[in-house]
């Protein structure tokens, strides 16, 4: 198991993307757990990135519960029914990935933190069921955007098929 991270500071965000991925992939290698894995996985992206919030939101039944994360307190619990809340219940029921430039601009945005301006939400759906979310949150507006998604769909693509294969 990898004890460092390797990041170089010139890189620019696919580059990171490009590093830590590779890393992630060797790191929860032979671990069958997915609690330290998840758990791992938000500290590499803190580390790389070093955004407000980033963490797992885990299905249990109609909600989405707080898993492993990195950052302040959280949610947690966020309804999917009767009516889906928040940008990771969005992403949950459409099954669809979320970029909100804005969170303040989004209906039904669930302020965990005030701080939070912008976000990212990227939903793991095995045999048709979305089974996590990853929700990252940053302090600025308009963060994320095609290269996050990109990196962060390979990412979820990892897990799936570490966890969910």
């Amino acid at each position: 198991m990898a004890e460092t991270l390797q990041i170089s500071q010139t890189a620019n965000k696919a580059e990171i993307y490009e590093e830590i991925l590779p890393q992630i992939k060797s790191l929860i290698e032979g671990e069958d757990n997915i609690v330290p894995n998840l758990s791992n996985i938000c500290a590499v992206l803190d580390t790389a990135f070093k955004h407000l919030w980033t963490g797992f939101y885990i299905r249990d039944n109609d909600s989405l519960v707080l898993g492993p994360f990195q950052g302040p307190l959280a949610c947690t619990r966020v309804p999917l029914k009767p009516v889906a809340r928040g940008v990771c219940g969005a992403a949950a029921i459409a099954q669809k990935i979320q970029i909100v430039p804005d969170v303040d601009k989004f209906p039904g945005h669930i302020a965990c933190s005030s701080a939070s301006k912008s976000e990212i939400v990227l939903p793991l759906v095995s045999n048709g069921e979305t089974e996590l979310v990853l929700d990252i949150d940053s302090v600025s507006l308009n963060t994320f955007d095609e290269i996050d998604a990109k990196y962060l769909e390979e990412l979820i693509q990892i897990i799936k098929d570490h966890h969910f294969a």
